[in-house]
């Protein structure tokens, strides 16, 4: 049996945020301005066309899953890359810090501009849509940031970590890891997130902190070119 885990996007779009999802039973996408990422429920025929008539012509979507990305006619791979999901089964260390404050659309602006410096992977000003964010802020500004994307039945992803280049160095993306996970175990639910294979030093960070390998994650950005 697959694990909920295996199509996060569309386990989420299916469950906990219906709410955010267009389509129907067989391909799902969040809201552009939301997020950017869609899925199929399978990889049979009937799912694939439903999903192609998701993407409009010249516009990208990111797919995300352990098994291998299939496409329908009309969409191609724009890019692709390979993630790790990891997850975290037992509470982490326990973190307390003043400065750790709750984001909010006051902070969306900031927050935007802060993931288009750092790229942590996929972030719209719609983020605080799907979950809470926390951050650190210095003399006012916005210089780290950490939040919650994607929610299954049971587990919450922990995503958008980082940190302005200017005050990495600090500890400020493993103390807001762990601040974020343990708020999502609060609630008895299980953190799980996603990064780059290539970023040996964030998985290595995830890997410090208490989490585990649990599955590699085909990812691919797809357009409709025709």
């Amino acid at each position: 049996m697959k694990h909920v885990l295996d199509r996060p996007v569309w386990s989420a779009l299916e469950t906990r945020h219906q709410a955010f999802a267009q389509g129907g039973k067989l391909a799902r996408r969040y809201s552009p301005s939301i997020a950017l990422f869609a899925a199929t429920a399978t990889d049979d025929a009937e799912s694939l066309r439903a999903f192609g008539k998701l993407v409009s012509l010249g516009e990208s979507v990111i797919m995300a899953q352990a098994d291998a990305i299939a496409l329908p006619v009309g969409l191609s791979a724009m890019s692709t890359a390979t993630a790790v999901q990891m997850i975290a089964e037992a509470p982490l260390q326990t973190v307390s810090d003043e400065r750790v404050q709750r984001l909010t659309q006051e902070d969306a602006a900031g927050m935007l501009a802060l993931a288009s410096l750092t790229k942590p992977g996929p972030f719209t000003s719609g983020a605080l849509s799907l979950g809470d964010f926390w951050g650190v802020k210095i003399k006012g500004r916005l210089v780290a940031m950490a939040g919650e994307r994607m929610k299954q039945p049971g587990y919450s992803e922990l995503s958008g970590v980082c940190s302005h280049p200017e005050f990495r160095g600090l500890g400020l993306g493993r103390l807001l890891s762990l601040f974020v996970a343990n708020q999502i175990f609060a609630r008895g639910e299980i953190p799980y997130l996603h990064a780059y294979a290539a970023n040996t030093a964030a998985i290595g960070l995830y890997e410090s902190i208490g989490f585990r390998f649990r599955s590699m994650i085909n990812v691919a950005v797809v357009q409709r070119a025709e």
